[in-house]
């Protein structure tokens, strides 16, 4: 075990000294062997018995720490997303870094109408659309809960938006194990089979336990799926300091590294071997208005720390970024969704997910979405750090022009000029040309960008073939949760 990485000659931040790091894994491994957790659901308390762990009334299970130690070892070091056309997308391992949504916020921010109100199938699609064309954005999650289907289909409907309107890859939610196993179905009917698709992994799926110290049946059941597929998943509980987890940073990364290492052993145990992307998230509890709130200092650390003993335990890692508290798209928004994005990238997580997301996760914004695009750009270019060889150090260039001449009409300007970071929204015009322009804020640009990618980008189709599969299997889950008809 080791904490490492860096951005290549890039910046790079640290949050935990090798020391902390191990003291937080001792701290987790007593949690797990003493404390234990409640696990509820029959197969996995039976994998944690055969393999040596004690059981006390059924379901409370004490983890001996060479489980911990056995899963850490088998499970891999790296795990690579592919797109819909079966090329390399997101390769999570050491610090590199990818950016995507978020899922099943409650609200959308219309961006023409500027009204707060519920998604529709046709808000998704025109979502997931917008991120198939943001060249910062890696991966997609649903966006939105659909107010349109029936609530019992809800996962899978937007699943089926997301496969056919991006070729990205995707990270999703289920409701259930059924809901995962109809997922996997429509994801392989669109890459070519079950067996590309485990070869070739689409889609990651993001299973959150209950914090504290308990397993849902739920919950276990799609950890267990998803490793006898070979679909890369997480097992990451969504922390509120002060609630579910302890208030302190130290306190809450203890507890989470316990509740996703306990994951990790199960899923190991079921399957040796397959992908486990390892991460979990806090939110503190604002004591003031006992609201969960993103993106403070302290969640900041906490991600930080998270990464760290991600690197510590040599496993990807999961994260957040490009979220915030705001309600609408405003000068809160750009700060707190910013730091988020721009830390996440420093500290070298690898993969984060809820950019657009707005007032706790409620609301989403596409405004903040296509800013966030630029962002991540401009994040990304620090991370490349600075190029020292020959011809970028300009020794000869420095010499051609000389004391008290200039750089404009020399080869080495015109020949590197243009690997200048660029925006795609932030106004660099002067004063008297940005009024001629119209005065326009950067929302207001964002909305003109929203507005002509969706009148101009058409994703790569998925085949009629292909469709008609997706629609099958639809129409199949409908009929067994007894589900209407769109």
């Amino acid at each position: 075990m080791g904490v490492g990485s860096s951005h290549g000659n890039g910046l790079f931040f640290r949050t935990l000294t090798e020391k902390q790091a191990e003291e937080i894994h001792l701290a987790s491994s007593r949690i797990l062997e003493e404390t234990g957790m409640v696990i509820h659901h029959q197969e996995a308390v039976e994998l944690l018995r055969q393999a040596g762990a004690q059981v006390e009334n059924g379901n409370r299970v004490y983890f001996p720490n060479h489980l911990v130690k056995k899963a850490l070892q088998s499970a891999p070091s790296h795990v690579t997303l592919y797109n819909r056309n079966g090329e390399t997308a997101l390769q999570l391992q050491g610090s590199n870094v990818y950016f995507g949504t978020g899922s099943d916020t409650l609200n959308y921010l219309d961006p023409v109408s500027q009204e707060r109100r519920k998604w529709h199938q046709e808000d998704v699609a025109n979502a997931i659309r917008l991120c198939d064309k943001l060249p910062n954005i890696d991966f997609v999650m649903s966006m939105g809960l659909l107010c349109d289907v029936d609530r019992r289909m809800i996962n899978r409907e937007q699943y089926a938006i997301m496969v056919q309107n991006t070729v990205k890859p995707q990270v999703v939610i289920a409701e259930d194990g059924d809901t995962l196993r109809d997922i996997i179905e429509m994801a392989a009917s669109a890459v070519g089979g079950k067996e590309r698709l485990r070869q070739k992994p689409l889609f990651m799926i993001y299973t959150e336990p209950t914090s504290p110290l308990q397993h849902p049946q739920d919950s276990v059941d799609k950890l267990l799926i998803a490793a006898e597929n070979g679909v890369p998943t997480n097992f990451a509980c969504g922390g509120v300091a002060g609630a579910s987890v302890p208030t302190t940073v130290g306190g809450a990364l203890v507890q989470a590294n316990a509740e996703a290492l306990s994951g990790l052993v199960i899923h190991q145990l079921k399957a040796p071997g397959a992908p486990f992307v390892y991460g979990y998230g806090n939110s503190p509890l604002d004591m003031r208005t006992m609201q969960a709130v993103y993106g403070t200092p302290e969640a900041v650390l906490f991600q930080g720390g998270m990464v760290d003993l991600a690197h510590y335990y040599e496993l990807p890692s999961w994260g957040y970024a490009g979220c915030c508290n705001a309600k609408v798209c405003d000068e809160q928004a750009i700060a707190e969704s910013t730091m988020f994005t721009l830390m996440g990238a420093l500290q070298g997580c690898n993969i984060m997910h809820d950019v657009f997301y707005m007032e706790f996760g409620l609301t989403g914004s596409l405004e903040l979405l296509v800013i966030s695009n630029e962002v991540i750009g401009r994040a990304r270019r620090l991370l490349k750090g600075i190029d020292t060889d020959q011809e970028s150090l300009g020794v000869e260039a420095i010499m051609r022009v000389g004391p008290g001449g200039n750089f404009l009409g020399d080869d080495h300007t015109a020949n590197h000029f243009r690997e200048n970071w660029l925006p795609d929204l932030s106004d660099f015009n002067n004063y008297e040309n940005w009024s001629e322009n119209g005065s326009k804020t950067m929302v207001d640009r964002a909305r003109e960008r929203i507005k002509q990618i969706l009148e101009t980008h058409q994703p790569k189709l998925v085949t009629d073939e292909v469709r008609e599969q997706i629609e099958t299997i639809l129409k199949r889950a409908r009929e067994k949760v007894g589900a209407n008809e769109k």
